[in-house]
């Protein structure tokens, strides 16, 4: 019996065998002209060898459209389709915040609880750090990611969910007093998965797929806490590669709570109707009233987010939605309840911006309901503190005076040290790891005593003999982080 050859199958079938998998838009397309439009804003990636993502878009809890544009995996040629398993990064976090939820509708915990009475391994700061502060990112617990990533791992090493805990029980400070401000940290999730795991006695995934992914019929769907099990139609993760093509980009490591979720556009369908239709829990609609409420900064006032979500507007319309992005895997779900309009996309390409193209689909829909709009200020954010960037004037040492500053500096919050050295007049750090890159960079003096890495401060500190001490990093999710000086 003669069979065609794979080179046959895959060098002359695939552009149809292509075409035909990719899901298939509905008739609708035929005539009307906004698909065509859809499909125009992502031709660049409906091809058969890129990346790409899955879209789906939903009026009144059904699609009206739904397909794939590009590779679900490009070793072995599968299209990307609504059916694709993403890993979503962030957008996960609605789900972590609807356990909690779930939980304290079923007395099990409190939302003003101390987060001690759960992990009592964490530091007993001078006030109280709560779940509600978790939640809304207003507890100031270092972003644990930044943590590690100044320690000195990259993003493919591997750690644990105990190594993490005790990563964030060693910080003796934290970025500001909980409430006063917000600022996102993924570390406010992952502990809030801890919490789930340790009220239920069993991990988050458990707990999720018994209370939330099985009772809506999210078979697809599943917080992946082992990067060895095999998902089945999972899309494979991908970054542009320097001078053309792309390389795989994917984790693993098992973190869940701020990420994790696994999931599709078809699985996704089922959770936004149950914005509308509430099945989960007690069945009540007062659960999903619950988790659309914004956090309250100790000073009244009112914060963008709720449990998971962004509660914002966009061209006059009321927006929930929240934005992911992981490896090569970036992911964002726009509702606007009162059209009953969501847009989701999925990606496998770390270049790609689902965020900025989901608006995209919805100015095409929505055009005639959009509302005149006044530019508004959002919440408070926390500011880099001790920058110097207010210093008109730049720092311009002699080499001498830079020579003060050389030695190596160690962090206990952190458990590793950096060289501060000097070399042709510039000063520049370096880790144990030789994979770090910042000594590939100098310090950028800005002002006395105050340098800049990248997008780190670093500011130094004197002793009584006017000789540097210590220095502290304040690195965006994570502020002054303290290295004192050994030698």
């Amino acid at each position: 019996m003669n069979r065609p050859s794979r080179f046959f199958l895959s060098g002359m079938l695939f552009p149809a065998l292509f075409l035909m998998l990719s899901a298939v838009p509905p008739a609708a397309a035929n005539t009307d002209p906004r698909f065509e439009a859809v499909d125009k804003l992502f031709s660049r990636w409906d091809r058969p060898d890129s990346p790409g993502c899955a879209l789906g878009i939903i009026q009144d809890g059904e699609f009206i459209y739904k397909r794939g544009y590009g590779m679900a995996d490009l070793e072995h040629a599968v299209p990307l389709s609504a059916g694709s398993v993403f890993r979503i990064g962030s957008t996960s976090k609605q789900f972590t915040a609807m356990c909690i939820a779930l939980l304290e509708e079923e007395g099990r915990l409190g939302l003003d609880d101390d987060i001690r009475k759960y992990i009592p391994e964490m530091p007993r700061y001078p006030s109280s750090v709560t779940i509600r502060h978790l939640i809304h990112h207003t507890s100031g617990i270092r972003d644990y990611l930044t943590l590690w990533e100044i320690a000195g791992a990259r993003e493919q090493d591997f750690f644990t969910d105990p190594e993490v805990v005790d990563m964030l029980a060693r910080q003796k400070e934290l970025n500001f007093t909980p409430g006063e401000e917000m600022l996102y940290s993924n570390s406010g999730y992952f502990l809030l998965a801890e919490i789930v795991r340790r009220v239920t006695g069993a991990s988050m995934r458990v707990y999720a797929e018994e209370k939330i992914f099985r009772p809506l019929g999210m078979t697809s769907t599943h917080f992946h806490t082992d990067s060895t099990e095999i998902v089945p139609r999972r899309a494979c993760g991908y970054s542009t590669r320097q001078g053309g093509g792309f390389a795989i980009s994917m984790t693993t490591l098992g973190m869940i709570g701020d990420g994790g979720v696994f999931t599709s556009v078809d699985d996704l369908l089922r959770w936004d109707r149950n914005f509308y239709d509430n099945k989960l829990g007690k069945g009540k609609p007062g659960l999903i009233e619950r988790v659309q409420i914004p956090g309250i900064l100790n000073s009244g006032e009112n914060l963008d987010y709720a449990f998971g979500l962004g509660i914002t507007r966009y061209k006059g319309l009321k927006l929930v939605s929240h934005g992911g992005a992981f490896v090569g895997f970036r992911a964002d779900m726009l509702r606007f309840p009162d059209q009953r309009f969501s847009v989701i996309c999925l990606a496998n390409l770390a270049q790609f911006n689902p965020s900025a193209m989901a608006r995209r689909v919805a100015d095409i829909f929505l055009k005639d309901q959009f509302l005149p709009t006044e530019k508004k200020a959002g919440p408070s954010q926390k500011k880099n503190i001790d920058t110097g960037d207010r210093n008109p004037r730049r720092w311009k040492p002699e080499p001498s005076r830079l020579g003060e500053f050389e030695g190596v500096y160690f962090s206990e919050e952190l458990q590793t040290a950096y060289q501060v050295y000097l070399k042709d007049g510039k000063l520049y750090l370096r880790h144990e790891n030789p994979h770090m890159n910042y000594s590939r960079s100098p310090l950028v003096p800005v002002s006395e005593d105050l340098f800049r890495l990248n997008r780190m401060r670093i500011v130094f500190s004197r002793d009584g003999q006017d000789r540097p001490a210590f220095f502290r990093v304040n690195a965006g999710r994570v502020q002054n982080i303290r290295f004192v000086r050994q030698r």
